[in-house]
Parts: C-alpha cells; structure tokens; sequence
C-alpha cells in the first residue's frame, strides 16, 4: 500500500509543475508605440510606476495590453484616470498606452493620471497652468510607513495590560 501511495503522489507533483507564460504582449506594446510619435511621460504614486506614451487618437486607453475598463474595474479609479483629460477639455483627444508595475490598484491608477498629466503637458505646454492648478503634476509623496521594531504595524502596538 505504502509503494502505491508514493507513486501517487510523484506523479501528482509532476503534474502541477506548468512553465511561467512569456510576457510579451507588453514588449509588443511598447514597441509598436516607440515607433509612432508618441509623448512619453513617467507617472507615480506609492509604490506603482506607470510609463505613459499618449498619441492623438480617439480616447482609447489601454493599460498593460488591456482596456481601462477591464483592468480598473472600479469606477473610482477610471474617473482618477480621466480627471486630466477632464480638466483640460481633451476627452476622446488621444490615445494611451501605459505599462504599470508596482503596488496596488489605487496607486496604479494614481501613476497612470500622473503620467497623463506630464504627457498632456509635454505635448501641450500651454495646459500647464491648469494641470499645476489641479496639483496633477506634483507627484504624491504620501507612502506607506515601515513596520518599527516592538509594534505590531507601523504604530500600532501592544495591547495594554494593567497587571
């Protein structure tokens, strides 16, 4: 019984090793937008980094090789990312491809509209104001504080005991 059992699950163990899958739709991406004329611009935010190549276009967004509404579902974090096109009048003006990396959605989304904003601002040096005016351009400080010896997290700590 035991020679059985040690059989089945060599075999089980060498079932389930499968080969990593190739990124390259993202290479492919990238290299079809290096040879357009594209604006290029860096966004970021916490620990997400977006590299952003906009083009005019008719609006279409694509974020790692898929469209922005199948990669940020959440409304919220679709509007983040039109706010620029918002504030400058320049919906459905150009279109986006942007390769993230890092971090969680939010501050994804965060680097995305950070490098919309740059590359808007790039290509037309005149919406500057209004981008500086809606603080698009600043790059949000704000991340997450380290983990100190003798705490739980950050700051939390120890639960009082009075003996």
């Amino acid at each position: 019984m035991t020679e059985t059992k040690k059989t089945a699950t060599k075999k089980v163990a060498k079932t389930t090793k499968k080969a990593a899958p190739a990124k390259t739709a993202t290479k492919k991406a990238v290299a079809e937008v290096k040879l357009s004329n594209a604006t290029y611009a860096t966004g970021k935010r916490k620990d997400s980094v977006a590299r952003v190549y906009m083009m005019a276009g008719k609006g279409n967004i694509i974020v790692n090789g898929t469209p922005v509404k199948e990669y940020f579902r959440r409304p919220v974090l679709q509007m983040i990312i039109d706010q620029p096109f918002g504030i400058t009048k320049r919906e459905g003006a150009y279109d986006i491809v942007a390769i993230v990396t890092g971090g969680g959605l939010s501050g994804q989304a965060g680097a995305v509209k950070h490098g919309i904003a740059k590359a808007l601002e790039k290509a037309e040096p005149e919406l500057r104001k209004a981008l500086k005016e809606a603080g698009f351009l600043t790059r949000d400080s704000r991340v997450v504080e380290r983990k100190h010896f003798g705490r739980h997290k950050a700051r939390r700590s120890t639960q009082f005991s009075k003996r």
